[in-house]
């Protein structure tokens, strides 16, 4: 069978807003075909069916909702991570 799947991701060294980098990134069959990138604040698309949804995710609300994401879902998360690591080491 086939296998398409999302994955969300933050990336950091510490735990302040601006060091957090947040990547929500498509796949099927383990190919990523299109990404977002909080760095780059856009979709990017990798292959011709990724790059079509990229432009048109581009040009609609899609792209003014999920670069809120870093907020949302890093910072919240991040600041939940940090703490509980760092009171058990």
């Amino acid at each position: 069978g086939f296998l398409r799947y999302m994955v969300d991701s933050c990336e950091f060294n510490s735990s302040k807003l601006n060091d957090i980098e947040y990547i929500y990134s498509h796949y099927y069959n383990k190919l990523e075909y299109i990404t977002f990138s909080s760095s780059v604040g856009k979709f990017v698309g990798y292959t011709e069916v990724g790059i079509k949804n990229a432009e048109r995710l581009n040009n609609g609300p899609k792209v003014i909702n999920i670069r809120a994401q870093k907020e949302r879902y890093c910072f919240h998360n991040v600041g939940i991570f940090t703490e509980s690591a760092l009171t058990k080491s």
